[in-house]
């Protein structure tokens, strides 16, 4: 494992973590968390299976470095092109978590030379109850109680019987304010097809931001495109709850695109 620090241009460097040796992944995190732990044991199979993973760190996280406000996510995803180019040889599969899969989507929108694949992991539906939206800014409000920030957990992250305790760290305030804005400022319509790319899809089988009416929406809308896969006891945050389903389902798609 290294860490390499990538300058982007108006001031802006990201922090990114490379790891293995082979076809490169890049890992979009969700909103206000990091590139970190969430991760680990997904990145070590991907690299057991010879990929390359490599990791950026949103703004204002760890290394990473930039203006964050007033940022749209056009420019979210230069951050992540400019590591792209800087570090991989060659376009690149982007996996995606929640916002995560929002942010690949503007970044094979903008930058199609850059990207030859896409996995959406937890992508929410085009509905969305009001609380569940809203359950970002409380769990990832350090100075709300941590009671709420629990439930908030519970609600709308964990599969049930699943110990949320662990999400109570990891979140960046700023960060997280800062990607609630800048998805405000691209109509999602503008980058939703994700280019004309292959995309695969993880659906949390318990995931309040897409119930099960829900789960033929991409498929529907893109048709020939999308690979659909159910994972099972996974709510939204899904890569710490259920990595090796995930690594499962993942791995052998990617084999197609290497």
């Amino acid at each position: 494992m290294n860490r390499q620090t990538v300058e982007a241009g108006g001031g802006v460097a990201i922090d990114t973590t490379v790891e293995g040796d082979g076809p490169a992944l890049v890992v979009v995190p969700s909103y206000g968390r990091d590139c970190g732990r969430d991760f680990d044991d997904f990145t070590r199979r991907a690299v057991a299976a010879g990929f390359t993973v490599l990791r950026p760190q949103p703004r204002g996280i760890a290394g990473s470095r930039g203006p964050t406000s007033g940022v749209s996510m056009h420019d979210l995803a230069a951050d992540v092109a400019a590591v792209i180019r800087k570090l991989a040889a060659g376009p690149v599969v982007l996996v995606g978590h929640a916002f995560g899969n929002m942010l690949s989507r503007m970044v094979a929108t903008d930058h199609p030379a850059l990207v030859k694949a896409v996995v959406l992991a937890a992508a929410q539906a085009s509905e969305v109850p009001p609380d569940i939206e809203a359950a970002p800014l409380i769990a990832g409000n350090p100075a709300a109680p941590e009671a709420e920030r629990l439930e908030a957990l519970r609600k709308a992250f964990f599969a049930p019987g699943h110990d949320p305790s662990a999400w109570l760290t990891g979140w960046y305030p700023e960060t997280l304010q800062m990607e609630v804005a800048a998805g405000k400022t691209v109509p999602v319509a503008e980058y939703e097809a994700c280019g004309d790319v292959p995309l695969l899809e993880l659906i949390p089988a318990c995931d309040p931001f897409k119930a099960k009416p829900f789960w033929h929406e991409l498929r529907e809308r893109y048709p020939g495109r999308v690979t659909s896969v159910v994972i099972e006891d996974a709510g939204h945050a899904l890569f710490p709850e259920q990595p090796g389903a995930v690594a499962d389902a993942v791995l052998p798609w990617l084999a197609l695109h290497r």
